[in-house]
């Protein structure tokens, strides 16, 4: 823990920046789980974390939390007085067997829900998840975390969805455990969530964003 005072590592999605208040020799240590979340818990701002390697998040667009904001908010409402809730990116999801924490945009988890520990903050499993795609994060998006998500015990469906245009991508898990992708365009087409018995109008999504 002592080494954690000196240094800090950040990794983007272009590269990898080290910065160190002493110079030396040794390798950078990896944090432990625990480790990470001891500091993210005290931290000014949010930070994902990949197999030992503490990322910093950078801030998303005006329509990238439009767009988040309207997807949780139609599902929170098909959701009231269901057994399973809906969240945004203020709560943490740990992939165990990829070792990640991250923060999706919207996640659906239903009871009994699981969590890490007894702060309640960092959820272990999930059955829907959204992510709304930057040009910082899509690859991860797409690649890494969606390998991440897919290691969870009831993760069934994970939608992409554009910022600057009506479009989705909408992977749902089969019986064989293959995934099978369906791309949507359009203002009116509906993106039926089976797995949690909801349906959104994929424009309505859109009615605050500023398309291109």
């Amino acid at each position: 823990m002592d080494n954690l005072n000196n240094i800090l590592r950040i990794r983007s999605a272009r590269k990898v920046a080290i910065i160190s208040v002493e110079m030396s020799t040794q390798s950078i240590p990896r944090l432990t789980v625990e480790e990470y979340l001891r500091i993210e818990r005290a931290a000014e701002f949010r930070n994902e974390y990949i197999e030992g390697e503490v990322i910093a998040m950078s801030g998303g667009s005006k329509n990238h939390a439009l767009i988040a904001m309207e997807a949780g908010a139609r599902l929170n409402e098909q959701l009231r007085g269901r057994p399973c809730a809906v969240a945004g990116s203020d709560l943490r999801l740990y992939c165990k067997p990829a070792q990640v924490l991250t923060y999706p945009d919207i996640v659906v988890f239903c009871e009994p829900a699981t969590f890490l520990d007894g702060d309640e903050d960092t959820l272990t499993d999930a059955v829907m998840i959204i992510e709304v795609l930057s040009r910082s994060t899509r690859n991860f998006d797409r690649g890494e975390k969606f390998h991440c998500y897919r290691g969870l015990p009831s993760f069934a469906e994970y939608v992409l969805l554009e910022q600057d245009s009506i479009r989705a991508d909408h992977y749902t898990r089969q019986p064989d455990g293959s995934w099978l992708l369906r791309e949507l365009n359009g203002a009116d087409t509906e993106l039926v969530l089976g797995s949690i018995g909801c349906r959104l109008n994929l424009g309505s999504l859109y009615t605050r964003a500023k398309l291109k």
